[in-house]
């Protein structure tokens, strides 16, 4: 398990000197604090992506976090430009607080809500005076909580949900807890009675996890609002389909993606250890990892990586099918099971 969560943190940090490059560092330039290379150095658009400025919150983890090999942890230097990120967010939306994504004024909520996000948790980590950016970040959180996609993103409501919940304490703005509360409410309403939620047409196992870990938090900021039994459900459907070798990604989902944001489960585990045992196998077939080094969204699993590791649970549910006195172990895979004899050299049936 040790192993596990060093595999974490190493998945999660290895982005981290990658992300540095994106960013315009360069206190007297124009787009200083900007993570997008594209615009504001290689000049292929003349327009930055928003969801670029999610590089924050990778790094303020690593600010605020210490573990092997982070030269990161306490750094002033760091902080400065998280903060300068924060701040080329604000100078960089647009006036209704939006933002774009992959090409000129789309005002992409889910850029929009990555961002918002990340730079509300850099603020937390980081202890950096939020009055400056409160202006924006309400503004943003305004757009946000009216503004609806067309297609159902459940990860991405989720995300808003979590985001504008994360406002209403920073601001003190009960509005903000409002839009949230509508907000889960719709997203309730996307889950099917197989406990998966709707990402466009179908169900994406590794949308899903981000999905799951937004709602988690936002249970340990409002448990009035009654989410575990939701939560409860698509960790429960997450742990039927797991295949054999735990790998929850591929063409076989709505989106055909290999995500898998493994943050959410540890916070559930607590309360619903089966989210340990799927967290468990399907950390276990990151080795090697899917590559998420896309120089567009590389932050997502950086961070989800990384808050994974810092809020690994210690205590992990025994292994499914494994009777350690009884020197036996079980793994069934559809009609196939495989018993083996730990304690006579490995016999097996």
């Amino acid at each position: 398990m040790s192993e596990m969560r060093a595999r974490l943190y190493r998945l999660g940090a290895q982005s981290l000197a990658k992300i540095l490059t994106h960013q315009d560092r360069v206190p007297h330039s124009p787009t200083y604090g900007c993570f997008d290379r594209n615009f504001w150095h290689l000049r292929i658009t003349d327009f930055p992506s928003g969801m670029a400025q999610e590089f924050v919150l990778p790094l303020a983890l690593a600010h605020a976090h210490p573990f092997e090999g982070n030269p990161f942890h306490q750094n002033e230097t760091i902080r400065e430009w998280i903060r300068a990120g924060i701040a080329y967010a604000a100078l960089s939306a647009h006036k209704d607080g939006s933002c774009d994504d992959y090409y000129p004024f789309e005002k992409a909520a889910g850029a929009a809500a990555f961002s918002q996000y990340a730079m509300l948790e850099a603020l937390r980590l980081t202890g950096l005076d939020p009055v400056p950016f409160l202006p924006f970040l309400k503004l943003r959180g305004d757009w946000l909580g009216k503004h609806q996609e067309s297609g159902r993103l459940s990860n991405h409501e989720a995300l808003i949900a979590n985001g504008l919940l994360r406002l209403a304490v920073l601001s003190g703005d009960q509005d903000f807890a409002g839009m949230a509360e509508r907000r889960v409410e719709r997203l309730l309403s996307w889950q099917s009675d197989e406990g998966w939620f709707f990402e466009y047409q179908g169900a994406d196992p590794g949308y899903l996890t981000l999905t799951i870990a937004n709602m988690a938090e936002i249970d340990a900021l409002r448990p009035d609002q009654g989410l575990r039994p939701a939560i409860g459900k698509a960790i429960d459907f997450l742990a039927g389909i797991q295949p054999p070798d735990g790998w929850l990604g591929g063409e076989w989902t709505s989106r055909n993606t290999n995500n898998y944001f493994p943050h959410g489960m540890e916070v559930c585990g607590a309360w619903h250890p089966v989210a340990l045992t799927v967290n468990d196998s399907a950390v276990a077939a990151m080795d090697p990892a899917p590559e998420y080094d896309d120089d567009h969204i590389l932050a997502h699993h950086s961070w989800s990586c990384l808050k994974a590791a810092i809020g690994w649970c210690a205590t992990r549910p025994k292994a499914a099918g494994a009777l350690p006195e009884a020197g036996l172990s079980i793994r069934r895979a559809g009609a196939s099971t495989l018993l083996v004899a730990t304690k006579k050299g490995g016999s097996y049936r």
